[in-house]
């Protein structure tokens, strides 16, 4: 009898910790609200590499926010994006979004750089000024076959 309620508290301890770690997983990609309330923003990325719904959006390194929707536009081929930011924090409406990146094997998000106007953007409203991700790959590999291209001769040192 002993041993089955051994087995039986096991059993219970292992189904919490899953439950914790459920529960822990569901707040930290931005799935749920965790007690705060919302509203939505929009905006148009060329390129949105590295940033899926979760993917956090910060102001001043601090997480405000998560994206909640991204699909592409047909008609402009961009990268349609919808994210929620904590209700009460007033975004300038000159404000500019870009995909940054925590680093070079860090993952990316979405940096909200406020402006300076003194009118806010409301629920709904888009940001205008975006950026999109900077692919390293492509920046390393312009570095490489540019790095051939002297305009000077490397024998007489005259410029061609």
């Amino acid at each position: 009898m002993a041993a089955n309620m051994r087995e039986i508290v096991a059993g219970g301890v292992v189904i919490l910790a899953a439950l914790a770690f459920a529960i822990y997983a569901r707040q930290s990609t931005g799935l749920t609200t965790a007690g705060k309330d919302h509203y939505e923003l929009q905006a148009s990325f060329r390129s949105l590499n590295g940033v899926t719904v979760g993917t956090d959006v910060r102001l001043a390194g601090v997480k405000i926010g998560a994206v909640t929707k991204i699909r592409l536009n047909p008609e402009t081929y961009r990268a349609d994006t919808t994210f929620s930011i904590e209700e009460g924090l007033k975004i300038p409406d000159d404000s500019a979004a870009v995909v940054a990146s925590e680093g070079l094997l860090g993952g990316n998000f979405i940096e909200i750089i406020p402006g300076g106007s003194l009118f806010y953007l409301e629920p709904g409203d888009e940001i205008e000024d975006t950026q999109g991700a900077v692919s390293l790959i492509s920046l390393l590999m312009k570095f490489v076959t540019s790095s051939g291209d002297s305009p000077t001769d490397s024998a007489s040192g005259a410029v061609e």
